[in-house]
């Protein structure tokens, strides 16, 4: 059985940067939200249900899943969003498994925005959260996606609060200073302790 280290934290963190950094690493990373788009892309057989429940207008032109029609639709009605929770998880879930399993690195990470809230760390054996302020994941997502301070706000509500998220964590990254070539040290010493985990 792989080692399985949990990547998390809050949206602006900087998780994808610190993943990036353990792949350099020669570390395997298994994308949660990226396994999630792989079971409805097209040909998949969760795509074609899903337009057959909510009809051809969440197809966009190129046959792929409009996300954000999908959405607003599931946003506003807790019932379809149930239905497409039921649909979706066992199938992220097993792919989720299947691609922990296969992984051939001598430890393997899974990143997931969500680790906690949707209990995925009863998959992994430690858990490291990537941990910024909470005025510096505002700073940050809002210059990444151009949305506002209010939409960022609202999906950091819709999160762990940063509290909760530290207090499961079995490691902390403190990501809060934008230099680069610090966080590519802390994150070498990490990977040494996690390799120690292993003898």
């Amino acid at each position: 059985m792989n080692l399985i280290i949990g990547l998390t934290g809050g949206i602006g963190s900087g998780k994808s940067t610190v993943a990036k950094e353990f792949k350099a690493l020669g570390i395997e990373v298994i994308d949660a939200d990226q396994v999630a788009r792989e079971v409805v892309a097209p040909g998949e057989n969760a795509l074609h249900d899903i337009e057959l429940f909510f009809g051809a207008g969440v197809i966009d032109v190129n046959g792929a899943l409009d996300r954000a029609k999908l959405r607003d639709i599931i946003f506003q009605c807790e019932e379809k969003k149930q239905w497409l929770n039921e649909l979706l998880h066992p199938l992220i879930r097993e792919s989720m498994l299947t691609q922990l399993a296969e992984a051939r690195s001598q430890y393997v990470i899974l990143e997931a925005p969500l680790l906690f809230e949707n209990k995925l760390n009863q998959y992994t054996n430690y858990n490291l959260v990537v941990d910024v302020t909470e005025l510096n994941q505002i700073k940050r997502a809002t210059q990444r996606d151009g949305n506002n301070d209010a939409q960022i706000q609202a999906i950091m509500n819709s999160q762990l609060s940063r509290q909760a998220r530290l207090a499961k964590a079995d490691y902390v990254l403190d990501n809060n200073s934008a230099d680069l070539v610090a966080l590519k040290h802390r994150i070498s010493l990490l990977h040494q302790q996690f390799l120690a985990l292993l003898e």
